[in-house]
């Protein structure tokens, strides 16, 4: 061997070294403390909307009631009983779906939550916040059938592991497993690459570069920043597309590589979700993405930035040698799941937003694989002389032509959203917008509660209707935020004296006196 070789193998490991940065090297303490803190910010809004909303929306007098429904579930079981119906969906509400057990459910959730977002947090009590919020995702029918809410579940599953089992300090005596923090990253990089993929192979304005100049107006909730967005100039749109393209399909890949090429690939990552944060109401999906993104910053990104007495509170105990174990045990179920999950990605008939697995350990995800060309708003109209219409307005969605879109990511109007949805369809496929009407021709509070402003606050009205509206924002200058023109009725004039909507809503479950 000559001195020159000699001397390269000498160096070659402290270049490989000096390139790649052994993870026995890095540290994540930091990081570990803002994944959960934010994880629990996304777990209180998440159980604050239970808290607002659930009973209104599937109690046992709300618009979809969870106790009807797990009947089906229990008779599809069959063999039915309570054990059957857990193993086919899980949830702390077989023991029991009153409004009080509902209620005391959402407000347990809510304070565990405040708990790890201020700062306490560890193996058991996530493991109970990610118990209790499966629970209502399995119940909530139609009202959590968004992708965010199997995310929330994936993400919240792995934090379990990420800390000790008792120790719930913001920076215990252990370091974070290296290992969650890979596969948080794994998360991340389906999570974009799902969403790049989709659109590639969804709506044809994807791949000319169009969907965003109608994307702004046509989102679910825009917000007030949505406007003047929509009238930027087609090459802007085009090069949000672009922008899109090389974040969702090309960054994550460098989440697995180098430190310096894995920082700069956190960074746009986290950017282009504030970037969706600012320009719309997507509920906590942005913020809740943001957090499986963090996994890509060791203690060396933020050491410039946290002061030092904050760094001395990290410690240099090794791993316990069981959270190892466990930790193993963790990458092999995820790698055994995630099977369904990569064929999903690589398949010309790619899904979205789908689990694979009861428990939504490892899921698909994608976003806005199809972009609507004009916003369609479903209005519901009341009178007491069929002749005069007054509309409801809604918390967020578009109604009043002079309201200005609100700000409320992330939280989330579940109702507002379901419109959305339910105005590219028909009242057969949503059959709860009947039941919202029947409720409203009585002044049901607990649906009036869903509802911004009750336009007949001294009496019921005599009879409802629901009008298809197309809406635009106005031009800038022109007065008012939109512009709309009525399309056709989505739900012809009825009264509690309607037979026809009576039958309707016997068809589909609901007692109708």
């Amino acid at each position: 061997m000559t001195r020159d070789t000699a001397l390269f193998e000498q160096a070659a490991p402290s270049v490989w070294e000096r390139v790649w940065e052994s993870e026995s090297r890095q540290s994540y303490w930091i990081a570990r403390f803002l994944i959960l803190r934010l994880l629990g910010l996304v777990y209180f809004v998440g159980f604050l909307t239970i808290v607002n909303d659930g009973l209104a929306l599937y109690g046992s007098d709300g618009l979809t009631p969870a106790a009807s429904y797990l009947e089906r579930v229990e008779e599809a079981a069959g063999t039915p009983s309570r054990a059957s119906g857990f193993v086919r969906l899980p949830t702390v509400f077989w023991r029991s779906v009153s409004d009080g057990f509902l209620m005391r459910i959402a407000w347990l959730g809510l304070a565990l939550s405040l708990l790890v977002t201020l700062g306490y947090a560890n193996a058991i009590l996530l493991t109970l916040l990610w118990f209790l919020y499966m629970s209502f995702v399995h119940i909530g029918q139609g009202w959590y059938a968004f992708g965010w809410e199997i995310q929330l579940l994936e993400t919240g599953f792995l934090a379990i592991f990420l800390c000790p089992l008792f120790d719930g300090r913001p920076f215990p005596g252990r370091p974070p497993p290296v290992v969650v923090i890979w596969l948080y990253r794994w998360l991340i990089f389906r999570i974009m690459l799902g969403a790049g993929l989709i659109k590639l192979r969804g709506d044809a304005c994807w791949r000319d570069l169009t969907c965003l100049v109608y994307h702004y107006e046509t989102q679910p909730v825009p917000n007030p920043f949505s406007a003047p967005l929509h009238f930027m100039p087609v090459w802007f749109h085009k090069l949000g597309a672009l922008f899109n393209y090389l974040v969702e399909l090309v960054v994550p890949f460098f989440a697995f590589g180098p430190r310096r090429a894995c920082h700069v690939a956190g960074i746009v990552m986290v950017s282009l979700q504030l970037m969706l944060i600012a320009s719309g109401n997507l509920s906590f999906l942005n913020w809740l993405t943001i957090i499986p993104a963090l996994a890509c910053f060791d203690d060396s990104f933020f050491e410039r930035w946290i002061a030092p007495r904050w760094l001395e509170r990290r410690r240099r105990a090794p791993l316990h040698r069981g959270q190892q174990a466990v930790a193993l045990v963790l990458v092999l179920v995820v790698a055994l799941l995630s099977v369904g999950p990569v064929l999903n990605l690589v398949s010309s008939r790619q899904i979205m937003n789908t689990s694979f697995d009861r428990l939504h350990l490892v899921n698909t995800y994608g976003a806005f694989g199809s972009v609507g060309r004009e916003r369609l708003e479903l209005v519901v109209q009341g009178s007491d002389d069929s002749a005069t219409w007054r509309d409801y307005e809604f918390k967020c969605k578009p109604t009043q032509l002079d309201r200005r879109p609100c700000v409320i990511t992330p939280y989330h109007y579940r109702l507002d959203w379901l419109m959305w949805f339910a105005a590219m369809g028909r009242v057969e496929q949503y059959p709860w917008a009947a039941h919202l009407v029947w409720k409203l021709l009585q002044d049901d509070r607990a649906t009036l509660r869903l509802i911004e402003t009750n336009p007949f606050s001294e009496a019921p009205p005599r009879s409802i209707r629901i009008e298809l509206y197309r809406y635009e924002f106005t031009q800038p200058g022109e007065s008012g935020w939109w512009k709309r023109e009525r399309v056709s009725t989505w739900l012809g004039e009825t009264s509690l004296r309607d037979a026809t909507l009576r039958e309707f809503l016997r068809k589909n479950g609901w007692a109708v006196p």
